[in-house]
C-alpha cells in the first residue's frame, strides 16, 4: 500500500467514525423537553391548580354555566315550551289544559329559572375575572423581571464594548435611556393622559 492510499484510508475512516461518535453522544445524552414544552407543562399545572382550588359552589356554578350554554339544553327548552304551549292551547283534546293562556305558571317557572341561572353565571364570571386578574398580574411581574434582565444585559454589553474599544452604532445616550428603570406610576399617569382625549370624544 502506498503512502497516498494509507493517508486516504485514514481520512475516510475519520470521516466515517466522526458521525458515529456524534450519534453515540446523542444516544447517551438524556432527552430534555424543549423550552416550549416546559412552558406548556407549567401552564397546565397552574391551570389545574386553579381548577382544583375551586370551592364546591364555584364548581357547581361553572358546571351549570357550561351546561346551560350547550346544544342539548337548548333543544330541551324548545321541546319543553312547545309541548307546554300545545297542551294548554287545547291542541291535544285528550289532555285538559292546566296552565291556560297567557301561561302564568310557565312564566313564573321560566322567570325563576332565569334568575337562578343568571346568579350562577355571574358567580362563574366573577371567578373567571379573578383568574384573569391573576394572569395579568403574572404577566406584569414577568415583564418587570424581563426588563431588569435586559437592563443588566445592556450594561454588560456596554462594559464589554468599552473594554474591547468596539465602536457601536448605538450612542451612549441611547443606552442610558434604555437602561433607566421604568417608573410605573409615571407610565400609568401618562397612559391615563393619553386616554383622556379619547374618552372626551366618546362622551361627545
Amino acid at each position: 500500500m502506498t503512502k497516498r492510499e494509507h493517508t486516504m484510508g485514514k481520512s475516510r475512516s475519520g470521516r466515517g467514525h466522526a458521525p458515529l461518535a456524534g450519534n453515540v453522544g446523542d444516544r447517551l445524552t438524556p432527552d430534555r423537553p424543549s423550552a416550549l414544552e416546559e412552558n406548556v407543562q407549567a401552564i397546565k399545572v397552574w391551570e389545574r391548580g386553579i381548577l382544583l382550588a375551586r370551592s364546591k359552589a364555584e364548581q357547581v356554578s361553572d358546571w351549570i354555566a357550561s351546561t346551560a350554554a350547550s346544544g342539548p339544553v337548548l333543544v330541551l327548552h324548545v321541546v319543553w315550551f312547545g309541548v307546554w304551549v300545545a297542551l294548554n292551547l287545547g291542541v291535544m283534546r285528550n289532555v285538559r289544559p292546566f296552565d291556560p293562556f297567557p301561561f302564568p305558571f310557565l312564566t313564573m317557572t321560566v322567570s325563576l329559572e332565569a334568575i337562578f341561572l343568571a346568579l350562577f353565571v355571574l358567580a362563574s364570571q366573577n371567578r373567571l375575572a379573578r383568574q384573569s386578574d391573576k394572569r395579568s398580574h403574572l404577566d406584569l411581574q414577568i415583564d418587570l423581571l424581563a426588563e431588569r434582565e435586559m437592563t443588566a444585559m445592556l450594561q454588560l454589553l456596554q462594559d464589554i464594548a468599552r473594554h474591547l474599544e468596539v465602536e457601536t452604532t448605538v450612542t451612549s445616550q441611547q443606552l442610558e435611556d434604555l437602561m433607566k428603570k421604568t417608573d410605573l406610576r409615571r407610565l400609568t399617569n401618562r397612559m391615563d393622559e393619553l386616554a383622556e382625549p379619547t374618552d372626551a370624544a366618546a362622551d361627545r
